[in-house]
């Protein structure tokens, strides 16, 4: 059972906002829990608009990236594109390798083999570069801490731009040009870029240098806001101005590779939202790498084949229902050594190794691990004396700065507060085990290691009508930063017929009712709460509110996230 945490909002601009729109407080309470405390000021966020992006000329050296790739284009010079293997570095580095290819330049996009390369700039890739007669090396989501590969690709007499949105460590790589929004002495004033957005401020900047009309940049929307979705940066300022119209140029792509995508992941003809691209699209483009090579999911999203499309699809289609089986072996595996290993009642932070877990779909293990126990979780894959780690956290706990602390027992490390990479060779497991588990203890409390829901407030199902859903259509799309707004509603009767639905009977169906409304309820995988359905006493709900397509009709449903007894 989870704790329903309330937010608290300054009542009087509350009360200010219920008065200007003139509207109920509940919905004046989700404006003000977002930062809206006028009418005027909604405006930006109700209607983003692309013409309110940040100038990408703010972003430190941005302007030497863009003259130096104007440079390649006009004097027919190749452009190689490192890509990071997740979702984030393949949409990025194919939205600009089409840019760039739109424009004239002989560009080729490299993703590195997670197994036998790793994370980051490689050796081998730096090599494909030179060999293939590049003149300009760009990397997309990686390489912000890669000093001796960017020092290695300078000797084989490459320029390099690097682009990245992880960290920086204080010591950057000797590139031409550095592009990250992070970095201490850069003055662009939106932090939250994924790797792919941050290309995409690139682009920008070229495609102006050129004079290249903007829409040629704004019609790869499609694939940055699929790279957004998947790295779940916060939603908000130009983040939500991306999404936005992304989602609607996803939904109406001509890419044959996103068309084909869309239709193996159920999504063919449905509206789009963050959620449904991060929970279905998303991880086919993962599979590609986690368990084989990404660069098909390059060739997917970049190819003008409708057949080859459709073939690479449904290859990746097939990957994810094999990763799906073995990321649920190691998930139970997991739960079975923090049963045995673990003392949940001293330890606030969960480290697992294993050379039977395949370091491919580490990352998800431990998101799942995170999920059940509440606390932060790193799963580590051992091959030989190396393991490959992957780790997510929970609020208050920031990974990159922690595993800092840890740096003189690890090998390597990156990425961001929420979720990191690392390496740690065999014998130095249970120092870095004692050493972060020792960190968790101390930096965090028992109240951040339970299940929360942040609730925007109590209502009446009653104020679920025609203008409420219209105002949550508004308030989308949904994300960090921008969440799904939960409700509370007290005494609701359960209805007549509460039932248990899916497989294995996991799933709770019924009508909430309260007075004379009532509402179909859906509670997934929360069948554990039937017997407070069937004992007569009313109910406290918590739920987002949303819109149900079946068979061609739409209709409002509750999406049941947690049960109380009233």
């Amino acid at each position: 059972m989870a704790t329903w945490k309330l937010k608290e909002p300054d009542p009087a601009v509350v009360a200010r906002l219920a008065d200007e729109f003139k509207t109920s407080e509940i919905i004046a309470r989700v404006l003000a829990s977002r930062g809206v405390e006028s009418l005027a000021e909604s405006r930006a966020f109700f209607s983003p608009d692309l013409a309110n992006l940040n100038d990408p000329f703010l972003m430190k050296d941005m302007e030497k990236a863009a003259e130096l790739v104007k440079s390649q284009v006009e004097d027919g010079k190749k452009v190689f594109i490192f890509g990071d293997y997740d979702v984030d570095g393949t949409t990025g580095s194919a939205a600009l390798y089409l840019f760039l290819k739109g424009i004239g330049c002989d560009a080729k996009v490299y993703i590195p083999d997670r197994i036998t390369e790793g994370y980051g700039l490689s050796q081998t890739g730096i090599d494909t570069a030179a060999d293939w007669g590049a003149a300009l090396l760009i990397s997309c989501d990686c390489g912000i801490n890669a000093t001796e590969e960017v020092a290695y690709a300078k000797s084989r007499n490459l320029q390099v731009i690097i682009t990245d949105h992880h960290t920086p460590d204080e010591r950057l790589p000797a590139a031409d040009a550095i592009l990250n929004p992070k970095q201490s002495d850069c003055r662009y004033p939106f932090k939250g870029l994924c790797g792919g957005a941050v290309v995409f401020k690139m682009m920008q900047a070229v495609g102006r240098l050129l004079d290249v009309d903007e829409e040629e940049v704004f019609r790869h929307l499609d694939l940055i806001t699929l790279g957004t979705a998947a790295d779940i940066v916060p939603l908000t300022d130009e983040n939500r101005v991306i999404v936005s119209h992304g989602l609607d140029r996803l939904a109406h792509t001509e890419k044959p590779g996103l068309r084909a995508l869309l239709e193996v992941s159920g999504l063919g003809g449905k509206s789009l939202t963050v959620g449904r691209l991060l929970f279905r699209a998303a991880p086919r483009i993962n599979a590609a790498g986690r368990l084989g090579d990404a660069n098909r999911a390059v060739r997917m999203l970049t190819t003008e084949s409708v057949s080859e499309a459709e073939k690479l699809a449904g290859e990746l289609d097939d990957e994810n229902r094999e990763r799906q089986e073995i990321q649920q072996s190691i998930v139970d595996d997991a739960v079975r050594k923090v049963n045995a290993e673990i003392d949940l009642e001293k330890e606030r932070a969960i480290v697992l190794w294993d050379e039977a877990w395949h370091e491919g779909v580490i990352g998800i293990v431990a998101s799942k691990i995170k999920e059940v126990y509440h606390r932060p979780a790193v799963i580590i894959s051992l091959k030989d004396d190396a393991g490959k780690g992957s780790a997510r956290s929970v609020s208050g706990f920031d990974l990159f700065e922690n595993l800092t602390l840890c740096k003189d027992v690890l090998d390597g490390y990156g990425g961001h507060p929420m979720a990191a990479g690392l390496t740690v060779s065999r014998e130095k497991l249970e120092q870095f085990r004692s050493k972060f588990t020792s960190l968790a203890g101390e930096k965090l409390d028992s109240s951040q290691l339970v299940n929360s829901l942040d609730i925007e407030g109590e209502m009446d199902l009653n104020h679920i009508d025609g203008r409420f859903m219209k105002f949550l259509e508004k308030l989308a799309p949904f994300g960090p930063g921008n969440m799904t707004p939960k409700f509370i509603s007290r005494n609701v009767s359960p209805g007549r017929d509460p039932r248990l639905v899916g497989k294995d009977n996991g799933h709770l169906k019924f009508k909430a009712k309260q007075g004379k409304t009532s509402y179909d309820a859906i509670g997934f995988n929360k069948a554990n709460h039937y017997e407070k359905m069937i004992n007569g006493k009313p109910i406290d709900i918590a739920y987002v509110v949303e819109e149900n397509e079946w068979q061609g009709a739409t209709s409002i449903q509750l999406n049941i996230r947690d049960i109380k007894q009233g």
